[in-house]
């Protein structure tokens, strides 16, 4: 739709879609935050709610920058849409809608727990798009079934590989030493965050998001608490980290995705999505040195970290 009739260009389109996809994960619910909670033992739902306002602040960056540079290129604008459609509009899209209240009501309301929300999620989804919008078809589920138990069994793979290197790790007491390490450079809290953001965004140019989470996060998580850093900012920053990885290159995954979708280079993608990789990482620095812009609405509703 962004390309129809040339309204953008496809790569930048491409831009949008990728560096737009990495907010699903910090507004909750979250699957990074339930694998950094799995590792950290921090409360899943106060990072969810950590998550909240980060989220909502990469989304207003992003639409200031596609703003900018909309109005530099001279992009066309779409007519509004008239106050006489919106019902109509609306009453079509309230199934979809749903799913997030049914998620977060069924988590917060303490109904369900964050895995039995996904599975309750997941099955209405498929309600909704076979039974009321109609939008798939028997050769399509069989295809989407296929891929889910493709990515679950390659998670799962790399989960049980991860459980053998955190088993060393603990044997071998490397956090411990790690955190000796690190206090003998007499770091603050501060700098190990900003040494933590570094070596992430690095990691994150070259791994899978889901691997730095579970081999590389629990070797920093004992310094981190040594340091007195509360668990729920780490958390969030480390998962803002991640998805700033998956747009840059050389192996960011989403770059991957969007090239192949489009059929664009991959050079001309990752020139267009600098600009959005700049507004995260200004995003990035400001939830890292204001941890209140993560742990206010958590302690809004009783977190006592």
């Amino acid at each position: 739709m962004m390309t129809r009739e040339g309204r953008y260009p496809v790569a930048y389109a491409a831009a949008i879609t990728a560096s737009a996809a990495i907010i699903g994960p910090i507004i909750p619910p979250s699957i990074p935050m339930v694998i950094y909670a799995l590792v950290s033992d921090a409360s899943i739902g106060y990072l969810f709610l950590g998550g909240v306002i980060p989220g909502l602040m990469l989304g207003v960056a992003f639409m200031i920058m596609n703003s900018v540079i909309a109005r530099r290129r001279n992009y066309p604008v779409e007519p509004p849409v008239p106050l006489r459609d919106v019902p109509k509009v609306t009453v079509s899209a309230f199934p979809a809608l749903l799913l997030p209240f049914i998620l977060l009501f069924g988590i917060y309301g303490g109904v369900m727990t964050p895995t039995e929300g996904a599975a309750a999620a997941a099955a209405y989804a498929l309600l909704a798009a076979a039974l009321i919008y109609r939008a798939l078809t028997p050769r399509q589920l069989y295809d989407v079934l296929l891929a889910s138990a493709k990515s679950t069994t390659s998670v799962g793979m790399l989960i049980a590989g991860a459980l053998v290197f955190n088993y060393v790790v603990t044997v071998e007491n490397i956090p411990a030493s790690v955190a000796h390490f690190m206090s003998g450079f007499h770091v603050s809290p501060i700098g190990y965050l900003l040494l933590v953001n570094a070596i992430l965004l690095v990691l994150g140019c070259l791994l899978e998001g889901t691997t730095i989470l579970l081999v590389i996060v629990p070797i920093m998580i004992p310094t981190a608490k040594a340091l007195g850093i509360d668990l729920v900012h780490f958390g969030v920053v480390v998962v803002l980290n991640i998805m700033i990885g998956l747009l840059t290159p050389p192996f960011g995954l989403l770059l991957f995705v969007v090239a192949n979708m489009t059929k664009q280079p991959l050079a001309v993608i990752v020139r267009e999505c600098a600009p959005f990789i700049f507004a995260a990482v200004v995003v990035l620095a400001i939830c890292t040195f204001v941890p209140d812009t993560i742990l206010w609405l958590p302690r809004l509703l009783g977190y006592k970290g």
